[in-house]
């Protein structure tokens, strides 16, 4: 990045559209609630966290990240951790982030879904009355567990609903296509909440055309391997669908050996609304800044480019059309 696009990043408002609050959990953290709820964890120390965050492949990634979520038990765990991540939020210029959980990593622990946004509610009133940040959640359905458990959790987060903004779809794409959840999607849009999906990161681009029919999602989590399919680029291109790309995560989890392969900044050259986004965080290697440095540093991110990677963080977010103009206004 040059010296006065890097400067433009730094000091600019910002937004992040693909953050899930479970993986912003930091070993610290994660070590502490265990001591506290008595949680059994096959590390001692710091240093031995801290080195199981070195994952190698997708399923040790996953086996770490639930291990962790067993940490959080009641509505302070949860405050704990949503209010570290919008202190991050604070120091990196985020002023606008909507955030993911999975309430059914937690429920199946017999903890409530109550207790969760309980939790997640005192540190998003308390970040908007001390410095006005802007939070909007999304709620994740698990795609490896039947649509019946979905449409459970849906069906037990409809009093909650005040809380929430959005539905959206996560875990491992192969073998659960989008399809499989086409009744809770309807069931949540019926109830007024938008709709974002996880496609196109393990598999192809056609699982992005089928989410994309299947369950009308207006925004496309990852998206990456839209790159293979050029028409499938230029229709994303001419409909303004935005993908939340999460850069080091990709590297993380080896859908790319190097960020110099990565197509972030050719699909945005293309017209594609792309963003950028941690995904999760503390496991892998960083938040949005570490993001963005590491895509400058790799492919020598432009300020036209940051510029508009910018913009296309606010005009791709869930936030009231008002709302989108200001902070747009703020870019020019």
């Amino acid at each position: 990045m040059s010296k006065a696009g890097f400067e433009f990043v730094e000091r600019a408002p910002k937004a992040e559209l693909h953050i899930h609050i479970e993986g912003s959990l930091e070993p610290d953290l994660l070590l502490r609630l265990a001591e506290k709820n008595s949680v059994v964890l096959p590390y001692k120390t710091l240093q031995d966290v801290t080195s199981a965050y070195q994952f190698q492949d997708l399923q040790s990634f996953l086996d770490l990240y639930y291990l962790g979520a067993s940490v959080l038990v009641d509505e302070g765990d949860f405050y704990e951790l949503m209010w570290r991540y919008l202190c991050r939020c604070r120091n990196e210029g985020i002023v606008h982030t909507e955030i993911m959980f999975d309430p059914q990593t937690h429920t199946r622990r017999g903890v409530s879904l109550e207790t969760v946004l309980s939790g997640f509610s005192r540190a998003i009133v308390k970040a908007e009355q001390e410095w006005q940040q802007s939070v909007l959640l999304i709620l994740c359905l698990l795609r490896d567990l039947p649509e019946s458990d979905a449409i459970q959790t849906l069906t037990d987060a409809r009093p909650l609903l005040q809380q929430i903004t959005a539905v959206g779809l996560d875990s491992a794409e192969i073998g659960n296509p989008p399809a499989k959840f086409r009744k809770s999607f309807e069931m949540a849009s019926s109830w007024g909440l938008r709709k974002v999906a996880h496609a196109g990161e393990e598999a192809g681009p056609e699982l992005i055309r089928e989410t994309l029919r299947a369950l009308a999602v207006e925004r496309i989590d990852h998206g990456v391997q839209c790159i293979k399919d050029p028409d499938l680029v230029i229709s994303l291109a001419e409909t303004k669908i935005p993908l939340t790309v999460c850069p080091l995560s990709n590297i993380r989890l080896k859908v790319y050996d190097r960020l110099e392969q990565h197509p972030i900044l050719q699909l945005l050259d293309a017209g594609v609304r792309v963003t950028v986004n941690s995904d999760d965080p503390a496991y892998f290697g960083g938040y949005l800044m570490e993001n963005f440095r590491a895509l400058d540093r790799s492919q020598g991110l432009t300020e036209i480019q940051a510029r508009q990677l910018v913009r296309n963080s606010f005009s791709g977010s869930f936030l009231p059309h008002n709302r989108k103009t200001q902070y747009l206004d703020q870019l020019r």
